[in-house]
């Protein structure tokens, strides 16, 4: 096994455990925060492969707007502090 087909089985692996834990986790940040990881893990695959527009495409795009808009999203529905916190009596 050479050099780089232990990377590229690395790359395999950890794409494949990224995409398993993004889609089962209950914790919204953080199944965003392993989206925007996945998105730019995948950024360097297509780059691994050749395809350097397209991974640049999927880093523009997959990782940073996408995840930029679903945090923003995030914190829209979000409670705000203060309701958290009981009312003094």
């Amino acid at each position: 096994m050479t050099l780089l087909s232990a990377i590229d089985l690395t790359l395999v692996a950890l794409v494949v455990g990224l995409a398993i834990a993004c889609l089962s986790t209950t914790n919204l940040f953080r199944a965003i925060v392993l989206f925007v990881a996945l998105g730019l893990l995948v950024a360097l695959v297509w780059g691994r492969l050749g395809a350097v527009d397209v991974a640049l495409a999927e880093a523009a795009v997959g990782a940073g707007l996408t995840g930029a808009l679903l945090l923003s999203a995030w914190r829209a529905i979000q409670p705000p502090a203060d309701e958290d916190q009981p009312p003094d009596a």
